[in-house]
C-alpha cells in the first residue's frame, strides 16, 4: 500500500497529560483532525485553554489584541505572537516546544506521531488543507485505478426490474463515490479500524454528554474592559464563541435533539450484506442477469442515515450534493418483499456512502417512494428506525406538501399566498406521515424543495405558457422564504412524478358583443406582432441573470428554440433562448416589475401645439382674401373666407396644419376666425382637435376619431396644409335601445379619403374625462370670431376670480359687503366656511401632536431583531395624518380701501368666529373619540383671513334650534355641523352659547363644493328644486360578492339593485340575506349574457332575466387576476385577455347600454400591461358613445379605518351628466393618498381638490372596534351580546339607530386545534408580540417556549456574519444563513425551524424592508392595512393582530374596517366570511360615489324642469 501524506495542519498544541484534564486534551485532539484554518484553530484552542493560562500571559494576549484593533499589528503577526506566548506558558515535560507541524506522520522536531494518531488521520484521506476549496467528487477506490476507469462509472438510473449478481459489481470501476475502506486491507485491519472508530465514537458521545450536563457559563472574550466610548472596539477576530458544529454534517454538537446511529450486533458491511443469499433472486444459471450497468435493487427497512461521526442526518439538506459522505444502516430485503418488518431481511451497517437519493412517485397516492443509490446497489426505503423516524418524517412531509401545492396551483393559478396557506392548513396529512396537521411553518420550512418541484412541473409547459411558479402566491412564498431559483436542472431524480400535465385548453370562452370583440381583435392583431418583434430584439437582454445554474448551463440542442439556432442547423429567425436556459430569476423580476406602480413620475404639462413666437415666412401668392372684411377691430380686419392654393376656406371649416417638426403628423384644427393685421400678416385662430393617440387611449384609439379640447392658438395662414372634413357624430334619438347591435361605421358613406374625421366628445387633458361637447353657441355679433375654447376658458377664469358683492357700509378704511363669490360658490355673512389648518390658531396651547416615545435601548441578546426597527415610520399609523379643516362663521366681508378711496377688490378679507372641534379644546384628542364627528363648539374668538384661503362652504347650526333630531339633520346632506355649547379657552370651560351665536342672521343655506370645477351654481337652491323626487336607478350588480357596492348605493339612495350575478355560492347567499327582493344569479355571467342575447326571458332555474331597457345602472368589479401576471402580450396571453371577465363585463354594458356604468377594481388595474387594460376599457366605452373617466380613490378618505386604494371607471350615457369623483370627507395618512396615475409617461389626476385636508378627522382602529367584547383565539359563537354601549360616532353609525342587542360574526381563527386554525407555534408568537404601538415580529424575544401542543419552540441561532448589518452591541452575530456573507449562496443546512423568531424573516429581511408589519399589532390610533380575504400574521396584510388581545382580528372587526353595518349578514364558514369581507367594496366609498351620481341625476332633472317651464311660458305667450 503506497504511503499517504497527511495534509498540512495548523500549528497544534500537543499538551501533555499532566498539564491538562483528559476532556480538554481530547478536544485538542479533535481540533487536530478538523479542517480548520490557522485562525479558526488558534481561536478554538484559546477558548479551551483560557482558564489554564497564567495571568501574565492573559494580560499579554489582551495587549496584543489592543494592538490588532489599532492596526499596529497585522493579523499574521498577531497569530504568530499568540502561538509564541502559548508555547512559553504551556511546555512539554522534556521542554520541547508545543507548536509543531506534522508531515508524513512525523513531527517537525523529529518526534514520531503515535500509530493511533496516524490511523485516525489515514481514515480521513480526503480532508482538505486549511483554506482550500470545497471538496470535489470522491477519489477512486485505490490509487492504482486509472482515471479512465473512474470516468466509466455507470449513470445511476433504473430502467429494468432484472437484477444483476452482486459479486459482479465488486470487479467494476468506481462509481461517483466509493466506500471508505481500502480494498487491500486485511480482515484484521478492518476489525482494528472498527475498534478505533468505535473508541473514537464513544469518546465523542462522552464529550456530548459532558457538554449537556455541564452548566453553561458565559464565555470570556479575549479583551480587557473598555470605556463606553470605545464600545466599537469589541473583538473583531474573536468576538464571541459560537456553539461547536460537527465538521461533517454541520449540526450543532450542543443540540439536545442530536442523535447517534446504533447497529444491531449482527450487522454486516455492504459487500457482505449484498452477497447474502436472502437477497438473491437468481437461479443457478444466473438468469436474470441484465447488464453490468444495472445496479441491483433492494428494499430497506428500519434504516438510519448518519455522517462519519455517527450523527443522524437528513439526506435532503444538500449534504450529498456537497460531497459529504453519508452512510446508512438498516435491514435490506428483496425487491419483491412489501412487508416492512425485520423478518426475512439482512442487517447492514456503514452502507454507502450515498451517491444520490431520488423519488419514484407515490404509493397509493399518499406515501412517497424514496430511494438511495450507492456504488453497489439501489435501495427503496420502507420504514425508518424509531430514532430516524422524526428526521425522515420531515422529508415525507415536504414531498407531500409539494404534491398539495402543485395540485392546488393546477386548478387555482390566481390564488394568493393566504389562499395557499388556507389550503395547506385545511389538508389532513396522510396516515403515513406521523403528523396531526400541516402549518404555514411547514410550507416555509420546505419552500426551497416545494418551489423546485413547481419549477420541474413547469418544464412540461408550452414555451409561451405562463409558468405557475410566477403565480402571485408562489412569488410571495419565494420572497418570504428566500428561495434560490434556477437550481432544478442539476441532473437528479428528486422530481415528483405528477400526473401528466393536460394541454391547456385556453380560457373559458367569453360571451362578447360584436363591438367589444372587434375592438379587441383589431387592436391585438397589431399589438401581438409588435410585442413579438420587441421580444425577439430583447430576448437575450431580458432573460439572463447570469448567476443561477440555469443561465450558466449550455444550450440543450434539442428544444424547439435550439433547433432554430444557426449553430444547430436552424434558420436563426426566432432568436429565442433555449427553453432549458430561461432564467427564473428574470421571470420573477419581470412579474414583480409588471405589478409595481410608480407614483413619482412628475406631471408633464401639455405642450402647445405650435411655437407662437416662430414666424413662418408668408407666401402672399398662395393666400388671398375672398370678399370684403366683415369687421375692422382696431388694427385687425376680419374676413369670412380666404383662398389658399386655389382652395376656399371659411370660418368654421376644419384644416390640417403643418407642425414645426416635420416628423410629426399634421395637426387638425377648426378655423374660428380669419384676419389680417399689420404686425403679423394674414392670420387665423385655430381651435385644436386632439387626436386619439394624444389622449389616454393612446394607440388603442380609432385613427379617425378626434376630440375637442380647450386649446386654441393664433396662427399664420401659411401654416395651413389643406382643408379637411370633421363630422360631429351625435347619438341617435333611440340610443339606449341600440345596444348589442352590429357596430356601424363611425363615418356614414364612403369617407376613406384620408381627409375625413369625426368627433363625439370634449376631452379634458388633465383629468382624462371624455364628455359630451359643451353647448356654447355664438351670438350674431361674434359669429365671425367665436371660439368655444376661448369662451369656456374665459368663463372658468371669471368663476375663479374672487368678487365681493352687495355692498353694505362704506367705512373710513374699508368697505363691508354682504356676500362674495369664488369658484362659482356664493358666500354670505353668517355662512360656515372651511379653511386650511394653518389659516388660524386657537387661544389655547394645544398639546403637541402625539409622538412615539423615544426608543429605549433594548437587550439585543434577548431581542436580536429589534435593531431592524431603525425607521420611525409605521405602516398603519396616523401620526402623519393632517388636521381637518378649520371651521369658522363669517362675521364680516370687507375690502380695504386704496389710497384713492376705492376698494381693493383683489384683496377680499373675511372676519370670522372660530369654531373649536373637541380635539382643539384642552381635553385634546381623547375628547374627539366619544363625540360626534360633526360636533363643534362656538367661540367668541375672531380671526381675519384672506378670502382666497376659503376652501368651501359648510352648514353650522345650533342643535337646540333644529326642527329635526341631530341624527336626521346630520344625515340630511353633506358638510353639516352642529354645536350645543361654547368653549372659553381662557377658563378652559364649556358654557351656553351667546344669543348672537344662536341667531346667525342673514345666512345662506346653499350646498357648495370646494374650489375647482364645480357642479353647483352661484345661487342658492330654491325650495321647488329641493322637492324634486328622483326615482332610484334599476341596477344590475355583476360580480357582486356579498354586496358592498350595492349596499353603499342603497345608503346613498341612488339605486335599487334588482339583479345580481355572483358565481361563488357563499357570497351569493350573503347577498340574498341582505337583499331579499333582489334576483341573485349563482352562475357564470357569460352563460347569462348568452341567454339574454339569444332572446331568452328566463334561465334554467326559472329566474327572470333583465331585458334590454331594464337596466339603468350597471356596476361591478370584474376579477382580473387571469392576466395580472402576464408580462407581454403574445397569442396565448391575448387569448386569455380577450376572454377575461373584463371583456364580458364590457359586453354587458354594450348590450344593455345603461344610463350609468361603474367598474371598480384594484389600484393596479389602471397600470396592468402598460395600462393596456385601462385603455381598451375606455376605448370600448367611447366607441359605445359613453362619456367616461377614470380615477383612483382612497377608501380611508371616505370614512373607514383602512387604507384601500381602488381604481374606478365611471361612464354616463349621452344626455346624462358624467359624475365627478367625490371629494374626500376625512383626512388620511398622506403616504396612502398618492392617487395620480401615470399612463404613457403622462400623469393624470382626478377632479379632487381636497388634497391636503378635509372636513372630518380620520377614523381610527379605536373608533372602529373598541366597543366589541373581548374574545379568545378560536371564538366561534355566531351570535353574542355586545356587553356595552357604542363608544364612538363611527360605532353608533354601524350599530344603527334601532336597538340591536345581538352581535354577529365576532369570530376569529384559532391558534391551536381547528380546521381553520393556526399552529401552536403561531399562537405562541402572537402571545409574545408586545402591546406597544408598532410592535411586530422584530420585537419577539429569542427564547425557548413550551407550546400548547407539548413541543418546545427553540431559540434562533445566529452563526453568520451579516456584512450589511454588522454585529450587535454585544458583539453577537446577526446572520442566520451563509448568503449574508459577500458572494456566498444559501446553505440549505443553515435553515432552522420551530423557532419563536421565524428563521425565514431575518434570512430575507435585508431584501424586503425587514418584513415590517409581519406578526404586527394594529395600533389603536392607527388604521388597518388593506383588508384581505384571510388574515394571516405572515400574509400580505401584515398587521392583523388585535391591539391588546393575542389573536388575529375577527370577521366582524374586518367587516367594520370595511364600513359594513353590524346588521349586515355574512354566510358560510369563517374563511368564507373573511373572503366575502376582503373582496368587497367598502360601502362608505360606494355611498360617496352614489351621492355624486345622485347629484348628476338631480342636475339633469332640474334642467328638464327648467326647460319644461320655459316651454310652458312660451306656449302661453
Amino acid at each position: 500500500m503506497p504511503a499517504r501524506t497527511a495534509p498540512a495542519r495548523v500549528p497544534a498544541l500537543a499538551i501533555p497529560a499532566i498539564s491538562l484534564p483528559d476532556d480538554v486534551r481530547r478536544r485538542l485532539k479533535d481540533l487536530e483532525r478538523d479542517s480548520l484554518t490557522e485562525k479558526e484553530c488558534v481561536k478554538e484552542k484559546l477558548n479551551l485553554l483560557h482558564e489554564f493560562l497564567q495571568t501574565e500571559i492573559k494580560n499579554q494576549l489582551c495587549d496584543l489584541e489592543t494592538k490588532l484593533h489599532k492596526e499596529e499589528l497585522s493579523e499574521e503577526g498577531y497569530l504568530a505572537k499568540v502561538k509564541s506566548l502559548l508555547n512559553k506558558d504551556l511546555s512539554l515535560e522534556n521542554g520541547a516546544h508545543t507548536v509543531s507541524r506534522e508531515t508524513n506522520g512525523h513531527l517537525e522536531n523529529g518526534s514520531q506521531a503515535s500509530r493511533a494518531d496516524r490511523r485516525v488521520k489515514m481514515s480521513e484521506p480526503n480532508t482538505p488543507k486549511s483554506g482550500s476549496k470545497p471538496r470535489g467528487p470522491r477519489r477512486s477506490k485505490s490509487d492504482s485505478e486509472t482515471k479512465a476507469e473512474a470516468s466509466s462509472s455507470p449513470m445511476v438510473t433504473r430502467r429494468t426490474t432484472r437484477q444483476t449478481t452482486i459479486t459482479s459489481h465488486f470487479t467494476k470501476g468506481p462509481a461517483k463515490r466509493k466506500p471508505e475502506e481500502e480494498p487491500e486491507r486485511t480482515n484484521s485491519d478492518d476489525s482494528e479500524e472498527d475498534k478505533d472508530q468505535v473508541t473514537q465514537r464513544d469518546e465523542d458521545e462522552k464529550e456530548e454528554k459532558r457538554r449537556k450536563t455541564t452548566p453553561k457559563e458565559p464565555q470570556v472574550l479575549w479583551c480587557r474592559e473598555v470605556a463606553p466610548s470605545a464600545s466599537e472596539a469589541i473583538s473583531v477576530l474573536f468576538p464571541q464563541v459560537q456553539p461547536p458544529k460537527c465538521n461533517e454534517c454541520g449540526q450543532f454538537l450542543d443540540d439536545v435533539d442530536l442523535k447517534y446511529e446504533q447497529h444491531p450486533s449482527d450487522a454486516l458491511e455492504e459487500p457482505q450484506m449484498l452477497t447474502n443469499e436472502k437477497l438473491s433472486i437468481f437461479d443457478e444459471n444466473g438468469s436474470g442477469f441484465g447488464s453490468y450497468e444495472d445496479l441491483p435493487q433492494h428494499k430497506l427497512t428500519y434504516f438510519s442515515v448518519y455522517c462519519k461521526r455517527g450523527h443522524l442526518c437528513p439526506i435532503d439538506t444538500g449534504l450529498i450534493e456537497k460531497n459529504v459522505e453519508l452512510l446508512f444502516s438498516g435491514t435490506a430485503k428483496p425487491i419483491y418483499d412489501d412487508n416492512p418488518s425485520l423478518e426475512g431481511g439482512v442487517n447492514g451497517k456503514n452502507l454507502g456512502p450515498i451517491n444520490e437519493w431520488w423519488i419514484t412517485g407515490f404509493d397509493g397516492g399518499e406515501k412517497a417512494l424514496i430511494g438511495f443509490s450507492t456504488s453497489f446497489a439501489e435501495y427503496i426505503l420502507m420504514e425508518p428506525s424509531p430514532e430516524y423516524a422524526p428526521i425522515f418524517g420531515l422529508m415525507q412531509e415536504k414531498i407531500y406538501i409539494s404534491k398539495i401545492v402543485v395540485e392546488f396551483l393546477q386548478g387555482n393559478p390566481d390564488a394568493t399566498y393566504e389562499d395557499l396557506i388556507n389550503k395547506i392548513e385545511t389538508t389532513v396529512p396522510p396516515s403515513t406521515i406521523n403528523l396531526n396537521r400541516f402549518t404555514e411553518d411547514s410550507l416555509l420550512r420546505h419552500a426551497q424543495f416545494v418551489v423546485s418541484q413547481v419549477e420541474s412541473y413547469d418544464d412540461a409547459k408550452d414555451s409561451d405558457e405562463q409558468p405557475i411558479f410566477l403565480t402571485p402566491c408562489m412569488r410571495d412564498l419565494i420572497k418570504l422564504a428566500g428561495v434560490t431559483l434556477g437550481q432544478r436542472r442539476a441532473e437528479r431524480r428528486q422530481t415528483i412524478r405528477h400526473p401528466a400535465k393536460e394541454k391547456d385548453k385556453g380560457p373559458t370562452k367569453a360571451t362578447t358583443t360584436k363591438l367589444v370583440y372587434q375592438i379587441f381583435d383589431t387592436f391585438f392583431a397589431e399589438q401581438i406582432e409588435k410585442d413579438d418583434r420587441e421580444d425577439k430584439e430583447n430576448a437575450f437582454k431580458r432573460r439572463r441573470c447570469g448567476v443561477c445554474e440555469v443561465c450558466q448551463q449550455p444550450e440543450c440542442g434539442k428544444c424547439k428554440a435550439c433547433k432554430d439556432m444557426v449553430k444547430f442547423g436552424g434558420s436563426g429567425r426566432s432568436k429565442q433562448a433555449c427553453l432549458k436556459r430561461r432564467c427564473p430569476n428574470m421571470a420573477m423580476k419581470e412579474a414583480d416589475d409588471d405589478e409595481e406602480v410608480d407614483d413619482d413620475i412628475p406631471e408633464v404639462p401639455s405642450p402647445k401645439k405650435m411655437h407662437q413666437g416662430k414666424k413662418k415666412k408668408q407666401n402672399k401668392d398662395r393666400i388671398s382674401w375672398v370678399g370684403e372684411a366683415v369687421k375692422t377691430d382696431g388694427k385687425k380686419s376680419y374676413y369670412r373666407q380666404v383662398c389658399i392654393d386655389a382652395e376656399t376656406l371659411e370660418v368654421g371649416d376644419c384644416v390640417s396644419v403643418i407642425p414645426d417638426d416635420s416628423s410629426k403628423p399634421l395637426y387638425l384644427a377648426r378655423v374660428t376666425a380669419l384676419w389680417e393685421d399689420n404686425g403679423n400678416g394674414q392670420m387665423f385662430h385655430a381651435h385644436w382637435f386632439c387626436a386619439g393617440t394624444d389622449t389616454v387611449l393612446g394607440a388603442t384609439s380609432d385613427p379617425l376619431e378626434l376630440f375637442l379640447v380647450d386649446e386654441c392658438e393664433d396662427m399664420q395662414l401659411s401654416y395651413i396644409h389643406s382643408k379637411v372634413k370633421v363630422i360631429h357624430k351625435a347619438p341617435s334619438e333611440n340610443w339606449a335601445m341600440e345596444g348589442g347591435m352590429d357596430p356601424e361605421s363611425m363615418l356614414p358613406g364612403d369617407h376613406d379619403d384620408g381627409k375625413t374625421y369625426f368627433y363625439q366628445f370634449w376631452y379634458d387633458q388633465d383629468y382624462a374625462r371624455f364628455e359630451s361637447p359643451p353647448k356654447t353657441q355664438p351670438t350674431e355679433d361674434n359669429k365671425f370670431k367665436f371660439c368655444a375654447s376661448c369662451a369656456r376658458l374665459a368663463e372658468m377664469r371669471q368663476k375663479e376670480i374672487p368678487r365681493a358683492l352687495e355692498q353694505l357700509v362704506d367705512l373710513e378704511s374699508k368697505i363691508l359687503y354682504n356676500s362674495a363669490t369664488k369658484n362659482g360658490i356664493l358666500y354670505r355673512v353668517g355662512d360656515g366656511v372651511y379653511l386650511l389648518p394653518e389659516a388660524f390658531t386657537f387661544n389655547i396651547k394645544l398639546s403637541s401632536p402625539v409622538k412615539r416615545p423615544k426608543k429605549e435601548p433594548v437587550d439585543e441578546d434577548l431581542y436580536p431583531e429589534h435593531y431592524r426597527k431603525y425607521s420611525d415610520y409605521i405602516k398603519g399609523s396616523n401620526l402623519d395624518a393632517p388636521e381637518p379643516y378649520r371651521i369658522g362663521r363669517i362675521k364680516e366681508i370687507f375690502c380695504a380701501k386704496k389710497t384713492n378711496g376705492k376698494p381693493n377688490g383683489s384683496e377680499i378679507k373675511i372676519r370670522l368666529n372660530k369654531f373649536y372641534r373637541p380635539e382643539n379644546t384642552h381635553k385634546s384628542t381623547s375628547a374627539s373619540y366619544h363625540a360626534d364627528i360633526n360636533l363643534l363648539y362656538w367661540s367668541d374668538e375672531e380671526a381675519v383671513v384672506d378670502f382666497q384661503a376659503v376652501q368651501g362652504r359648510c352648514t353650522v347650526e345650533y342643535g337646540e334650534d333644529l326642527p329635526e333630531c341631530l341624527q336626521e339633520y346630520s344625515e340630511g346632506g353633506p358638510d353639516r355641523f352642529y354645536f350645543l355649547e361654547a368653549y372659553n379657552a381662557k377658563t378652559k370651560s364649556f358654557e351656553d352659547p351667546p344669543n348672537h351665536a344662536r341667531s346667525p342672521g342673514n345666512k345662506g343655506k346653499g350646498k357648495g363644493k370646494g374650489k375647482g370645477k364645480t357642479k353647483c351654481q352661484a345661487s342658492e337652491p330654491s325650495e321647488p328644486e329641493t322637492a324634486i323626487k328622483l326615482p332610484k336607478l334599476r341596477t344590475l350588480d355583476v360580480f357582486s360578492g356579498c354586496g358592498g357596492l350595492s349596499e353603499g348605493f342603497h345608503q346613498a339612495g341612488v339605486s335599487e339593485t334588482l339583479w345580481a350575478i355572483e358565481m361563488w355560492d357563499p357570497a351569493a347567499q350573503a347577498f340574498r340575506l341582505n337583499n331579499p327582493h333582489s334576483t341573485v344569479f349563482t352562475e357564470d355571467c357569460n352563460v347569462l349574457l348568452k341567454l339574454v342575447m339569444a332572446g331568452e326571458k328566463t334561465n334554467s332555474r326559472g329566474q327572470r332575466l333583465p331585458q334590454k331597457g331594464d337596466v339603468e345602472m350597471l356596476c361591478g368589479g370584474p376579477p382580473c387576476q387571469g392576466f395580472s401576471g402576464m408580462n407581454r402580450f403574445n397569442s396565448r396571453t391575448y387569448s386569455k385577455f380577450k376572454n377575461s371577465l373584463v371583456v364580458s363585463f364590457l359586453s354587458y354594458c354594450d348590450y344593455y347600454w345603461p344610463r350609468f356604468f361603474l367598474l371598480e377594481n384594484v389600484r393596479n388595474f389602471v397600470s396592468f400591461k402598460r395600462s393596456m387594460v385601462l385603455k381598451l376599457t375606455l376605448r370600448c366605452l367611447v366607441c359605445m358613445g359613453y362619456q367616461c373617466t377614470f380615477g383612483v380613490l382612497q377608501a380611508g378618505q371616505y370614512g373607514v379605518a383602512q387604507t384601500r386604494r381602488r381604481a374606478i371607471i365611471l361612464a354616463a350615457a349621452p344626455g346624462e351628466k358624467l359624475p365627478l369623483f367625490p371629494e374626500p370627507l376625512h383626512v388620511f395618512a398622506p403616504r396612502a393618498c398618492q392617487l395620480s396615475v401615470v399612463v404613457d409617461d403622462k400623469k393624470f389626476v382626478s377632479n379632487i381638490t381636497r388634497l391636503s385636508s378635509g372636513p372630518f378627522r380620520t377614523i381610527t382602529v379605536r373608533d372602529t372596534m373598541s366597543d366589541l367584547p373581548e374574545i379568545r383565539n378560536g371564538a366561534s359563537a355566531q351570535e353574542i351580546s355586545y356587553n356595552g354601549e357604542p363608544q364612538s360616532w363611527f360605532q353608533r353609525q354601524l350599530r344603527g339607530s334601532h336597538y340591536q342587542p345581538i352581535l354577529r360574526d365576532h369570530i376569529c381563527k384559532d391558534g391551536a386545534s381547528s380546521a381553520t386554525d393556526m399552529s401552536a407555534l403561531v399562537a405562541a408568537r402572537m402571545r409574545h408580540i408586545p402591546l406597544a404601538p408598532g410592535s411586530d415580529w422584530r420585537d419577539l424575544p429569542n427564547i425557548e417556549v413550551q407550546l400548547t401542543d407539548g413541543t418546545l419552540a427553540k431559540k434562533l441561532r445566529y452563526t453568520y456574519h451579516d456584512k450589511k448589518n454588522g454585529r450587535s452591541s454585544s458583539g453577537a452575530l446577526r446572520g442566520v444563513c451563509s448568503c449574508v456573507e459577500a458572494g456566498k449562496a444559501c446553505d440549505p443546512s443553515a435553515r432552522q425551524f420551530n423557532t419563536l423568531i421565524p428563521w425565514c424573516l431575518p434570512h430575507t429581511g435585508n431584501r424586503h424592508n425587514h418584513w415590517a408589519g409581519l406578526y404586527g399589532r394594529l395600533e389603536w390610533d392607527g388604521f388597518f392595512s388593506t383588508t384581505v380575504t384571510n388574515p394571516e400574521p405572515m400574509g400580505k396584510q401584515g398587521r392583523v393582530l388585535h391591539p391588546e388581545q393575542h389573536r388575529v382580528v375577527s370577521v366582524r372587526e374586518c367587516a367594520r374596517s370595511q364600513g359594513f353595518p353590524d346588521t349586515y349578514r355574512l354566510f358560510g364558514n369563517i374563511l368564507d366570511r373573511h373572503r366575502q369581507v376582503g373582496n368587497a367594496v367598502p360601502p362608505p366609498l360606494a355611498k360617496a360615489i352614489g351621492l355624486e351620481i345622485k347629484l348628476c341625476m338631480l342636475a339633469k332633472a332640474r334642467e328638464s324642469a327648467s326647460a319644461k317651464a320655459k316651454e310652458e311660458v312660451a306656449a302661453k305667450d
